[in-house]
């Protein structure tokens, strides 16, 4: 793409919760425009597109992906479909921004990459916590090597049913799609994959994967505690769980000081530095930089990186995407979560 200013032409690629926080964004950004939605019923893609406003509405996840005016798909399907969706999209020319967990399993996502390889695409998964500017900082702070050499992680996301409308008495039905197995249910890749790409942001792929859960009827995970380590003896705690709310904190320990983010880690508000001999530091984020759940920071890297002729993002880079799925897959193994048609 030529020309700093020059709009980037969006296409949302399925109609649910996160499609419409990302839209609902992406609309008040200058630069972007959001020229086509699709779903899989023609009802539902109108309706979200008289909703924002958008122009054109498919019923069909095809003619989205063959739209030539549309630059970028953001790809916002239960993870399952991820493949199949963000492969549709680069193998028809579009450059593709896919929701998190990346794909349902690390061969998948080396698929993806290699067909976004093969047809000269930008790729980038929808990692918003690395686009983040004060998780940005933090990194800055810790590979600046502020709190010395990191020695401990640790890092939780759950929820309670009790926040879902579905749920009864806090658990949520067999029926719902964080339990359904042929959705890739469960609390690892819809929860989990937060706290393993905040460690991973930190310290990298792990070189040793222990872990345990509590399975529903239908063999997903509905708790799992995780403990990765690496070569270099740092080690680090995560937790994910959709049958229990958790502070949603994280913490990172160093040998010369701690931070600490108390609640909220992968959109904080603050965090605050601990160094040994000195007084607490906190960082705030800056309230120009927008809303702390603001999903605009991942569709600004997404732009830059259009504009720049990149077809990837360092802040979100694919080998960090295809590790933290190589680690997820690692922790299913441990676990015994397999979803309908893997194999191997």
């Amino acid at each position: 793409m030529a020309g700093e200013r020059e709009r980037v032409r969006w296409g949302i690629l399925a109609t649910g919760g996160i499609a419409a926080a990302f839209t609902a964004d992406l609309v008040d950004m200058p630069d972007a425009e959001v020229v086509a939605v699709a779903s899989r019923t023609d009802a539902s893609a109108k309706a979200f597109a008289e909703r924002f406003g958008i122009p054109r509405a498919y019923g069909d996840w095809a003619s989205l992906a063959e739209d030539a005016d549309v630059d970028v798909v953001y790809v916002a399907t239960p993870h399952s479909a991820h493949r199949v969706a963000a492969g549709m999209c680069l193998e028809a020319g579009r450059h593709v921004l896919c929701e998190k967990a990346f794909t349902l399993n690390a061969r998948e996502a080396e698929e993806l990459v290699a067909l976004a390889k093969r047809h000269d695409r930008f790729l980038m998964e929808a990692m918003w916590m690395y686009c983040n500017p004060l998780v940005r900082r933090l990194k800055a702070l810790v590979d600046d090597g502020v709190i010395g050499e990191v020695r401990t992680v640790q890092a939780d996301f759950g929820i309670s049913g009790h926040l879902l409308p579905e749920a009864r008495n806090g658990i949520l039905p067999p029926s719902h799609r964080l339990r359904d197995p042929a959705q890739g249910g469960g609390a690892l890749l819809d929860l989990g994959v937060y706290p393993v790409s905040f460690a991973q942001l930190l310290l990298g792929e792990p070189s040793d994967i222990a872990a345990r859960a509590v399975l529903s009827d239908e063999g997903v995970d509905l708790q799992t505690g995780a403990l990765l380590t690496w070569e270099s003896g740092a080690l680090a705690s995560v937790h994910c769980s959709i049958n229990g709310g958790t502070p949603v904190a994280a913490s990172v320990t160093g040998s010369a000081g701690r931070i600490d983010i108390p609640g909220g880690f992968f959109f904080p508000d603050h965090f605050v530095l601990h160094r040994d001999g000195r007084d607490p530091e906190t960082f705030t984020a800056d309230p120009a930089s927008g809303a702390r759940n603001s999903l605009k920071h991942e569709a600004a890297e997404v732009m830059r990186a259009l504009r720049a002729g990149e077809t990837e993002s360092p802040v979100v880079p694919l080998d960090g995407s295809l590790a933290v799925m190589r680690t997820l897959d690692a922790i299913r193994d441990r676990i015994g979560v397999r979803y309908p048609g893997e194999t191997g």
